[in-house]
């Protein structure tokens, strides 16, 4: 299994920089061509790091969690890798090997490792491998509930946890890595799956908030009233209430990363 992630580089100068990147009040489509060195960032703590950050709580984008691709050279990381003590965070590693320590237990993940970082957590990243480790990691203020208590971190992967289909159909599918009744978690970040041909048979319309990063596959998605193609390494923000589709096409299965604030009732006052 192949996980995309942003090319980085730069392209010469004959190409055209005319894109297909779109910004909307609905929905954004930033594609992975857009993802190149000259728009990387650098993080405090962390040592021989850069970042694409996708998405960040910003009036008019995304309210709610902030999404990073982040690529650390061998011999890089962070013994504190996140200043926000409410921060929780979902990494789920696409190339390279990853030793996290968390919990006062160390764990080693490669491709298709996935772990929730609890809220206020200690943890760390680092690379000692020979190659860059490459990662999603997504970020969102923990909001607590009354009679619940914070979600505890943990390790898995991809391969480790079976599909679940969505009902009457073989062709769409979604990897769950937390349990839905688990009233804890505040969000949810799972890989949905489509085979060739495979759909979301209407358009969505709902509260959640979506970050997607498409791993593998094409498809041609709507977004509001557009129907757009994209493919490995496109990132996709959609407001709450954004309707939203997809056919997948192609030969392969179209797979992406989907971020969604859940379990919690709306703010009746915004910000609060």
């Amino acid at each position: 299994m192949s996980y995309a992630f942003p090319p980085g580089g730069l392209p010469g100068q004959n190409v055209s920089p005319e894109g297909t990147a779109i910004f909307t009040s609905a929905y954004a489509v930033l594609p992975g061509a857009t993802q190149r060195d000259i728009v990387t960032s650098l993080l405090p703590g962390w040592q021989a790091t850069r970042t694409w950050i996708l998405a960040r709580p910003l009036t008019g984008f995304a309210e709610t969690f902030a999404q990073y691709a982040v690529e650390v050279a061998p011999g890089g990381g962070s013994d504190h890798p996140d200043n926000d003590p409410l921060a929780q965070a979902v990494l789920f590693v696409a190339s390279g090997e990853m030793r996290l320590k968390t919990g006062g237990k160390t764990h080693v993940l490669g491709p298709g490792g996935y772990a929730y970082i609890g809220p206020g957590r200690d943890w760390s990243v680092l690379n000692f491998a020979d190659e860059p480790l490459q990662f999603h990691w997504i970020r969102k203020r923990y909001q607590a509930a009354e009679g619940l208590s914070a979600p505890d971190s943990f390790v898995t992967s991809d391969q480790q946890t079976p599909p679940t289909p969505m009902p009457e159909t073989d062709k769409w599918a979604t990897t769950r890595f937390v349990d839905p009744a688990d009233l804890r978690h505040d969000f949810h970040v799972n890989i949905v799956s489509f085979q060739p041909d495979g759909r979301i048979p209407f358009a969505e319309t709902h509260v959640m908030e979506h970050g997607l990063y498409v791993l593998q596959g094409t498809a041609r998605y709507l977004l509001n009233k557009d129907w757009v193609d994209v493919g490995p390494g496109d990132f996709m923000w959609l407001r709450a209430f954004c309707p939203q589709a997809c056919i997948a096409t192609g030969e392969e299965p179209f797979r992406y990363l989907l971020y969604k604030d859940v379990n919690r009732h709306p703010a009746l006052r915004p910000g609060v």
